[in-house]
């Protein structure tokens, strides 16, 4: 090991947004990165905003090409880290490290920016908005081992995260199957037998004769989250996992970064996590028993079509914030939940359903908990490696694919 700065490692680049005067400064040829489009356990991320050939002009000093380390050094999410997978731009929120990739192994740099979360946080300055400036950030002083050492540390960790990523694409694809599915159907409403069935006029508009509707007071049950006091939250594990709101969910399944030994208003394994404060609307799957704090409500379809639920709720609610026919909340009560109507197609209808999207609810479930486990062995050796503490030639690379 040798001792460097991070500096040291390559060329630092602080990022810059174009100013909202300019707007043709932003457009879709170099994509533009941002805090919200970085995750805390994502290696690659996808941007939701670009700049156009104008601003990459303008900014081009500041564009960073492919596997650059891009590291959140200012705001509440100091230590979120990413790497690039094409050129991009960064807003000024962001220092990237532009690996000198001659003496060193951007896969590792990447590893060893993980285990600094805390180290970060701990030298940002400013009490309202912590940030870490380009000086300081490329002055803090890391152990380093040689190259061949550090490609080793970094093909063995990607190894993990390949397989996660191709696990959450997998997940991707089946909820997407899951949605068209619907779609095709209860919006279009050519499910099976469609042809034979006449439509009627109702309040959601036409509908197949037989069908009808409810409020979801009459077909689901229906919890609003209530929050403990603080003093009885934790983050040890103590007492069922805890969710205030929408902060910790995940694309089906949030994650649980706080537990509280109060269990007054509980969602039940496989119940439907509704945020009922902005953004309302944004759904999630309760992995186990967890506490719902105030805003989040969990909803449970009593006959048990639980997939069905999911899929016409994730429809109801694609534009978030919005509720009863599009009207715009910024919180939603019990009542506001209690009278959102739903459509009730017949039963045969809802069980053939039920009979192709069930199996992929419990693939997706299964790669999941897969990519839970991947996350814990590789989060477990993460900090040893990458310290030296654990010679990575004792690994077998081979033993990740199994």
């Amino acid at each position: 090991m040798s001792r460097c700065r991070l500096a040291d490692l390559g060329k630092i680049v602080t990022g810059s947004t174009p100013s909202s005067k300019e707007p043709h400064l932003f457009g879709s040829d170099v994509p533009f990165l941002t805090p919200s489009d970085m995750a805390f356990d994502r290696r690659n991320v996808p941007t939701a905003r670009g700049i156009s050939a104008a601003g990459t002009a303008r900014f081009k000093t500041r564009l960073l090409p492919s596997r650059a380390v891009s590291v959140v050094c200012i705001g509440a999410t100091i230590g979120k880290t990413c790497m690039t997978e094409r050129p991009v731009l960064t807003n000024q929120q962001i220092n990237s490290i532009v690996v000198d990739e001659s003496r060193h192994s951007p896969d590792y740099v990447y590893y060893l920016m993980l285990t600094m979360r805390d180290r970060l946080r701990a030298v940002a300055s400013g009490a309202a908005t912590p940030i870490i400036n380009k000086s300081v950030f490329g002055s803090l002083e890391v152990n380093i081992p040689d190259r061949k050492v550090q490609t080793h540390i970094g093909d063995y960790l990607k190894a993990f995260d390949d397989l996660i990523e191709n696990n959450r694409r997998r997940i991707e694809t089946l909820e997407e199957m899951a949605r068209l599915l619907y779609r095709e159907w209860f919006v279009h409403l050519r499910y099976p037998g469609h042809e034979d069935v006449e439509l009627v006029d109702s309040d959601l508009g036409p509908i197949p004769e037989g069908w009808g509707q409810a409020r979801l007071s009459e077909v689901c049950l229906l919890v609003m989250g209530q929050s403990p006091k603080s003093e009885y939250y934790n983050d040890i594990g103590e007492g069922l996992p805890f969710h205030q709101g929408v902060s910790d969910f995940g694309n089906r399944y949030p994650t649980h970064t706080k537990w509280t030994t109060v269990d007054n208003r509980v969602a039940e394994s496989g119940d439907i996590l509704f945020s009922v404060r902005a953004p309302v609307g944004r759904i999630n799957v309760a992995p186990d028993r967890l506490v719902l704090g105030r805003g989040l409500s969990a909803i449970r379809a009593l006959d048990g079509n639980q997939n069905f639920l999911l899929a016409q709720l994730k429809e109801e609610f694609a534009v978030e914030d919005s509720i009863g026919g599009g009207t715009i909340f910024n919180a939603v009560t019990k009542k506001d939940m209690e009278s959102i109507m739903l459509l009730r197609p017949t039963n045969s209808v809802v069980e053939e359903f039920e009979a192709v999207v069930a199996p992929m609810a419990d693939l997706v479930a299964n790669l999941s908990q897969q990519n839970i486990a991947l996350r814990e062995v590789r989060d477990l050796l993460l900090p040893r490696l990458v310290s030296g503490e654990l010679d990575v030639s004792e690994l077998d690379l081979d033993l990740v694919a199994v």
